[in-house]
């Protein structure tokens, strides 16, 4: 920091001398000290306890004009502890005079005013605009490829937005509106319908509709023979154990009251409900970490069904893992419904399943109805908790027309 020395007097001032400025420059090192003029300006309230002692220090070169305070947050950060003084030697006697010394930081004064027109357009300049402006002058290579790869980014969303809004105004003038409307609700109803089981719409019989074997084939279905049993066998002591531990399904429990005597069909139906019981609960996992999600009772088989039909593939923290995606919970949605319409002689009890997949209405009948079920308003079965009208879905022939999910439903409005 270069520092200069100067001993001044005020005009009107009724002390003859004034302590010395001591100066330093904020910006660094002046090549030519001595050739520095300074002026010093006092405050003029004289009689002010503490204003008399401001003093401001300035100073002006060829390119920049410089500003010091003795007060304020501009001034110096020096202890007010200590006293500064200057020393004069008079080489001749050998002599030195002493003087009292103020420290002044000498900041550069850069004017608003300087190009009036310039600066008015720069205020009105956003912070990302300010910073390329400064990127521009002052950024380094790299920060100035960036931002020349960034404006030509820029450019060519304008332009690929400004060709889309084209092209789609294109298409609006030639098809209309509600032949677009209409192709947009057929693409719902297909990607509703790539998750759902194989429908035979050509079908005779309900139960031809969505075939018992599209859901489980012969050998899956010969897997649940054994993990069955305990189901078709159980007390109802068992059953009643289960209940308070809910170990198992709303609907597969009202369901197993009501298995039928006969030995074959007692199997059928016990085989059908545990494997419901086990789409229910795989739909709850998010994560499938691993190999035997459902536990080692389940059928190696069935384990690999779940996972290679119910599961999305998805890379994490450097591996491959399974998931059951949003889209994956509507595909299980539409096979536990297809197995309750063959357990239930096709028409069963959606807001029994809804709660037991933890859905909302809305969803559950979307799915309903892209399966093609009427639907319709019963009372609550006589027992169970929720007692309130239920939603029930009837497969029947002939089967009625595929329509798009309603999607978001009117709110009712508050009292």
């Amino acid at each position: 920091m270069a520092t200069a020395t100067a001993i001044w007097r005020y005009r009107g001032d009724p002390e003859p001398e004034r302590p010395a400025a001591l100066v330093r420059f904020a910006n660094g090192r002046l090549e030519r000290p001595d050739s520095l003029r300074f002026a010093a300006y006092r405050h003029r309230e004289a009689a002010h306890p503490r204003k008399r002692h401001r003093r401001i220090l300035v100073s002006e070169t060829e390119r920049l004009s410089y500003v010091g305070h003795n007060f304020g947050s501009d001034g110096t950060k020096c202890s007010s502890l200590c006293r500064y003084f200057v020393g004069v030697l008079d080489r001749s006697s050998g002599q030195m005079e002493v003087y009292n010394a103020e420290i002044f930081n000498m900041q550069p004064l850069l004017s608003d005013n300087v190009i009036p027109d310039d600066t008015k357009e720069y205020q009105k300049k956003s912070y990302r605009e300010k910073m390329d402006l400064c990127i521009e002058a002052f950024g380094t290579s790299k920060q100035k490829r960036a931002l020349s790869s960034r404006r030509m980014n820029a450019v060519g969303s304008d332009i690929v937005s400004t060709a889309v809004t084209k092209a789609a105004a294109n298409v609006i003038d030639a098809k209309g509106v509600t032949a677009l409307m209409q192709d947009v609700a057929q693409d719902d109803v297909q990607s509703i319908s790539a998750f759902l089981p194989p429908c035979h719409e050509d079908a005779d019989r309900p139960e031809h509709v969505y075939r018992f074997e599209d859901i489980l084939s012969p050998a899956e279905y010969e897997a649940l023979r054994v993990p069955a049993a305990a189901l078709a066998s159980a007390s109802e002591e068992e059953m009643d154990k289960r209940a308070e531990e809910r170990s198992l399904c709303s609907f597969v429990l009202e369901e197993l009251k009501f298995l039928p005597t006969d030995e074959k069909s007692r199997d059928h139906k016990a085989r059908c409900l545990w494997f419901l019981d086990t789409l229910i609960k795989f739909s709850q996992q998010k994560v499938i970490k691993k190999k035997n999600p459902m536990g080692p009772e389940c059928p190696h088989i069935i384990s690999k069904k779940l996972m290679k039909n119910f599961t999305s593939l998805t890379y994490n923290n450097g591996s491959i893992q399974n998931f059951i995606s949003a889209s994956m919970k509507a595909k299980i949605t539409a096979y536990v419904i297809a197995l309750a319409l063959h357990i239930n002689n096709f028409q069963t009890d959606l807001t029994i399943l809804q709660n037991d997949m933890k859905l909302s209405e809305s969803r559950i009948l979307d799915i309903a109805k892209a399966l093609r079920l009427r639907v319709s308003k019963v009372k609550g079965l006589v027992g169970l908790e929720n007692d309130q009208n239920h939603k029930l879905g009837t497969l029947s022939l002939p089967l009625p027309t595929q329509k798009a999910p309603e999607g978001q439903r009117k709110r009712k409005k508050m009292n």
